[in-house]
């Protein structure tokens, strides 16, 4: 349905797409919390999940800021109810009967920031709203976008266990703008319907940690090494190439939103019984010898469903999954440590 109505919206007019896109069928009710609602990625991200027709009630979180941002989308004429909340003391009344919590909250790249000073500000905060998450909303599936995401799902794990409350299926790492790019540069080249091209991108969530399987792609494409091989690489740095082009203005704030919003409706409809809802995702997984893994995930009602495997790999591939194994453990080990060392 979100997708629709996104690929609709370049032609149609604001009102005829509302009208089109949403229908008065009923859906279950369902709460969705965003923490960092205020952020580059929060505003947007809350905005998209006001326009999703699965979301009866919306609860917008920040440290502050969110009351304007939650009366500026509360106006937007949609069936979700939109309340804010702001500061610590109200954190739990926004998660309380969340059935999905996105957590965009932390900083945002800047030019000539590393992952690692991304980890030492937003690891932190994601263990603090863990926590809540943890007391407020145990079963809520919880999806994270927070970077470094290699290390922050592990650290968002360790605290679910020490309260008791881990479901390594209700866990995700979104990783969907990485697979959302790799269409996108793959239809740019191959000269195809970016709507009809299905990428699978496996391993973690940072440079070449992720692994576009393009030898996987949908429709297929006589590329030649050096083609795969760069795009590939501008896959891995999307995120630079945004953070380069905003020059020190901002980091993929919009795309970001963009994939989070459509991670969040492919949990949704899993939520609802919709059946063959597939996405990449960074879970607890046993398809290599890392706890934690980007790969295909079967949603449904309990999360996650299925954890897909890798599928045949081309060369290339092979030797891209061998490079990343030893980066992505030492961000899982990372993360753990920190959750565990206070």
């Amino acid at each position: 349905m979100l997708r629709s109505v996104l690929r609709r919206s370049s032609t149609a007019s604001a009102s005829s797409l509302l009208r089109r896109g949403y229908s008065s069928e009923s859906h279950p009710e369902r709460k969705v919390a965003v923490l960092g609602a205020a952020g580059g990625i929060g505003q947007p991200l809350a905005l998209l999940m006001k326009l999703n027709p699965l979301v009866s009630n919306l609860a917008l979180y920040d440290i502050a800021g969110t009351p304007g941002v939650a009366t500026d989308v509360s106006h937007v004429n949609t069936r979700s109810e939109v309340a804010g909340y702001m500061g610590e003391e109200q954190l739990g009344q926004a998660l309380e009967g969340s059935d999905v919590v996105i957590i965009p909250a932390g900083v945002p790249r800047k030019p000539g920031m590393t992952r690692d000073d991304l980890f030492n500000i937003n690891a932190g905060i994601v263990k603090s709203l863990c926590t809540a998450i943890a007391k407020y909303c145990p079963n809520a599936l919880v999806n994270m976008i927070s970077n470094p995401v290699n290390s922050t799902v592990p650290i968002a794990a360790e605290v679910f266990k020490k309260a008791g409350t881990y479901d390594e299926k209700k866990l995700f790492g979104v990783t969907t703008l990485d697979v959302v790019r790799a269409k996108t540069f793959f239809a740019g080249k191959a000269k195809v319907s970016v709507a009809d091209v299905n990428i699978p991108v496996v391993g973690g969530h940072a440079g070449i940690t992720i692994l576009p399987l393009f030898s996987q792609a949908t429709p297929k494409a006589n590329f030649s090494d050096e083609d795969i091989q760069a795009l590939t690489k501008r896959t891995q740095d999307g995120g630079t190439e945004v953070v380069e082009a905003k020059a020190g203005k901002g980091s993929a704030t919009l795309s970001m939103a963009y994939a989070g919003a459509i991670f969040a409706d492919a949990c949704l409809k899993g939520l609802n019984g919709v059946p063959d809802v597939i996405e990449c995702s960074f879970v607890q997984s046993s398809i290599t010898e890392l706890s934690f893994f980007a790969s295909k995930v079967k949603l449904g009602k309990n999360g996650v469903e299925e954890v897909l495997g890798l599928g045949p790999l081309s060369d290339y591939e092979k030797q891209g999954l061998e490079a990343l194994m030893p980066e992505l453990k030492s961000s899982i080990e990372k993360g753990i440590e920190f959750a565990n060392k206070s």
